[in-house]
């Protein structure tokens, strides 16, 4: 069963079983929620033909993240990284590495993940570079951590960066297997502990220049090399929790009148939101990716709390979805989120206009 497009009616047979499994990936590793994806050829979406995959566009991704991100978000995040490795390698300078690696990430045969975020958010305020590369003969020495890693115990590699002495950044493939490379047990998240992120050691880890990905090069994470970190992604997983909130609410309302007016102004928000996230990918955008972020913060938020809010004390029992909803919606004000965005949100917050 591969889901070719969108509109493609088995995917809603894949989004109904990542449903029931969501609860479980909100504290295990959703190993069976990824391998149902990597059947469903859900990999295939994000990649070139030449590699395997179905090369869909921005708007038929967004659509699909939408479907997926409202099943299980857990799932879907781990995809995000899970696709940030693999589009990352497709867009190297090495030559032969997307041939090397792609065939067995497209299929879910192995599995990668991004460690990036100390070159882009975390970690960039501190005087020295928390991973460091020296260039050697052969390849490029590793030392250090990478802070934010995502299911780094269960991964195959990572593409990780690392900041030289002279400032400039360097992307390579690290496998986990190699000596030195060590994932530590991860802390406990408020949401999507499922996904099993936390940091990563290396220690005195030589990466051959056959594993290269990119650079070095100053400011690598904004050269337009693979995926941007933030952007389109992280709003469409919000708009997604959203959706699934918004749907529980709306469900509710159909035999309880006080949550009729909530229900068909958010779900009237959500219709918004997700038709600006179409316009965006087809290049038509009425507004900054930023704004668009504000927005889904916003909405993912408030939407989730409308649930819980609705479900009573049903939903203040662990396991419920609306419970779970809210704590992931906290997600959005950490993950890859701008200053100005989180500024935005802030005011909101204090009512400041």
């Amino acid at each position: 069963m591969k889901i070719a497009s969108p509109d493609d009616s088995s995917i809603n047979e894949l989004c109904n079983q990542l449903q029931k499994l969501s609860s479980l990936a909100q504290f295990a590793w959703p190993a069976e929620q990824l391998r149902l994806c990597g059947q469903c050829g859900v990999y295939e979406w994000f990649l070139p033909r030449a590699f395997g995959g179905q090369a869909w566009t921005d708007e038929q991704i967004v659509a699909g993240y939408l479907r997926l991100s409202a099943s299980c978000l857990t799932t879907t995040f781990v995809i995000t990284q899970y696709m940030g490795a693999c589009r990352r390698i497709v867009a190297s300078d090495t030559p032969g590495l997307a041939d090397r690696l792609l065939p067995d990430l497209v299929t879910g045969k192995n599995f990668s993940t991004v460690g990036i975020s100390h070159l882009t958010t975390s970690g960039r305020h501190l005087s020295k570079p928390v991973l460091t590369a020296v260039e050697e003969s052969d390849g490029y020495r590793l030392n250090g951590f990478s802070p934010w890693v995502t299911g780094a115990a269960h991964a195959d590699s990572v593409v990780v960066g690392a900041t030289m002495e002279d400032g400039q950044q360097i992307l390579v493939v690290v496998s986990t297997d190699h000596p030195g490379v060590h994932a530590v047990e991860p802390m406990r998240l408020v949401g999507l502990t499922g996904s099993r992120t936390g940091r990563m050691d290396l220690d005195n880890v030589l990466v051959p220049r056959d594993s290269v990905v990119n650079g070095p090069a100053e400011n690598l994470m904004h050269g337009g090399t693979g995926a941007r970190p933030g952007g389109l992604q992280t709003s469409t997983l919000a708009t997604g929790l959203a959706t699934a909130a918004v749907e529980y609410l709306r469900n509710e309302s159909e035999h309880r009148s006080d949550l009729v007016e909530p229900s068909v102004r958010l779900s009237g928000e959500v219709k918004e939101l997700r038709d600006e996230l179409f316009r965006t990918a087809n290049g038509k955008a009425e507004c900054t990716l930023q704004e668009l972020r504000v927005k889904a913060n916003s909405l993912a938020l408030r939407a989730s709390q409308a649930a819980l809010a609705a479900a009573k004390g049903r939903g203040y029992i662990e396991g419920h979805p609306a419970g779970r909803w809210c704590q992931e919606a906290l997600f959005f004000l950490v993950w890859s989120c701008p200053q100005p965005v989180l500024n935005a949100n802030l005011c909101e917050f204090a009512g400041i206009q």
